[in-house]
């Protein structure tokens, strides 16, 4: 296994990514969200992609167009499905014994690759996506307020602050009118988004952090029946906690090896 940098081409721009190389036919792709650059947040992708080559799946990863070292016009990730495509053809160009690609996203880039329909790649694993407009409401949904406040009533401390006058009974009342509130109905990005997978053939998994408010935004708009929805206790926005980190890894794993024969997916 070795880590590699390169450059590739995209609309005439030049764009950088790094690949970490293993022998296996089925690869991983890391698409970055927002304006982070391939190495993620804390270095967070640069450690999974080590991890996941480890475990024998190349791993590529990329700036797009006007983040981090790559050229170009940043577009947002409504407009980076170029930026996807030309990942995928560089990536099989470096790793020519790759047949399956699963494609990984946090954030907007789990959103970008819904929107892309999928970018063509064998299956989706879809972590925290975005689906706050512009200009909306980003306070925590009402099922994410109820629920923390019931965790809270289930600690005797914290009941003792209440009685006790420790609480900032403001901030209480406006939790409470912000629990109060109906379900929120589902934004024009999130019915996009679900559009764009509808008739997506592959292999989707949803992973959600139950501390981060991008996730419970999208869980409380989500399908509640849909079964592909997995949840990670206590993590926060960029699975930064052991556990939580060693928990996104076994799901991404899995998803790589249900794509390889002979493979046990779990």
């Amino acid at each position: 296994m070795s880590r590699l940098h390169l450059t590739f081409n995209c609309k005439g721009d030049t764009l950088a990514a790094t690949l970490d190389t293993a022998p296996s036919s089925t690869g991983l792709l890391l698409v970055s969200g927002g304006n982070e650059l391939r190495s993620g947040a804390f270095a967070g992708q640069a450690m999974l992609a080590r991890q996941i080559a480890k475990a024998g799946f190349p791993v590529f990863r990329f700036d797009r167009r006007g983040v981090g070292d790559s050229e170009g016009e940043n577009r947002g990730f409504e407009r980076s499905r170029s930026d996807i495509l030309a990942a995928i053809e560089a990536f099989r160009a470096i790793a020519p014994q790759v047949t399956k690609i699963v494609a990984f996203g946090n954030c907007d880039a789990a959103s970008a690759l819904m929107l892309a329909k999928g970018a063509g790649c064998d299956a989706l694993v879809l972590s925290n996506p975005w689906t706050i407009e512009d200009g909306a409401d980003d306070t925590p949904p009402p099922a994410a307020v109820r629920s923390r406040y019931l965790e809270k009533l289930k600690n005797p401390k914290e009941v003792w602050r209440l009685l006790s006058g420790g609480v900032d009974l403001r901030k209480l009342f406006g939790g409470l009118q912000q629990a109060s509130k109906a379900k929120p109905e589902p934004s024009g990005l999130a019915e996009r988004m679900q559009a764009g997978i509808a008739d997506y053939e592959g292999t989707v998994q949803f992973v959600l952090a139950s501390e981060d408010r991008t996730a419970q935004v999208f869980d409380s708009v989500w399908p509640k029946e849909d079964a592909r929805v997995n949840r990670c206790d206590g993590a926060t926005h960029a699975y930064v906690e052991p556990d939580a980190s060693a928990w996104l890894e076994k799901r991404i794993l899995s998803v790589l090896r249900g794509l390889c024969p002979g493979k046990k997916a779990g």
